[in-house]
């Protein structure tokens, strides 16, 4: 219940405003069911932002930089990952978790204490961010994957403001009802699978048990 459907608005399991809140209130979007059980399973990392730099790619993470399908291709061969779904040949298994490392965090701490006051005060038409991109192929392959969970270093996963008609948002959270993680530091786990050459881990999530909460801290380990 954190982004709608916008042109209906419309959460996730037909849910509506009025059912999150008011007399006609319920929790059947709350984050506390994920609690009850967790999530647990293969993480797979794709750190955009090593390859980025090793092809000497112009990618801003403070700007409305877009990552496309084909550049996270390029980046998970180049890692000797085939990103696309088992069923079609590839290395994603169904229920894998999906980490995006767009080298937001990395960008922030080379900044100086007076910029990243600077970027804290921009106002929500200023708001920019580099991520995922807005296309039809993104989608495609999010959707055929069946990624139980996709995360990212940024605060917005997607690229902000979209460029579409849409934002990645409303499929993942509204329609598809998959748990989408932001702001997580990869930053470890990058240089870890980078010494191992191994982009794969268990990954395990506890999220707040909170009824009517809207989102959670991740709470997460990942174990190689």
């Amino acid at each position: 219940q954190q982004f709608a459907h916008l042109p209906s608005g419309t959460f996730y399991n037909n849910t509506k405003g009025q059912n999150i809140e008011g007399p006609a209130s319920n929790l059947k979007c709350s984050i506390h069911h994920w609690a009850e059980r967790g999530i647990a399973g293969r993480g797979v990392l794709l750190d955009f932002c090593s390859y980025a730099h090793a092809k000497g790619l112009d990618f801003d993470p403070y700007d409305t930089c877009s990552i496309c399908y084909q550049d996270l291709l390029e980046c998970g061969r180049a890692q000797g990952i085939d990103i696309r779904p088992k069923a079609q040949g590839g290395d994603i298994e169904i229920g894998d978790i999906l980490f995006i490392r767009s080298g937001w965090v990395e960008a922030y701490h080379s900044k100086s204490p007076t910029e990243r006051a600077h970027l804290g005060l921009r106002g929500h038409k200023e708001i920019k961010f580099g991520g995922v991109a807005q296309e039809e192929s993104i989608l495609d392959w999010l959707h055929d994957c069946y990624f139980a969970a996709v995360a990212g270093d940024s605060p917005t996963f997607e690229a902000w403001p979209t460029k579409a008609e849409y934002h990645l948002h409303e499929y993942i959270l509204s329609l598809w009802g998959m748990p989408l993680g932001e702001m997580l530091n990869l930053e470890s786990l990058a240089r870890r699978c980078r010494e191992t050459n191994r982009w794969t881990f268990f990954f395990t999530s506890a999220p707040a048990n909170c009824p009517r909460g809207v989102s959670s801290h991740v709470n997460g380990i990942a174990i190689l």
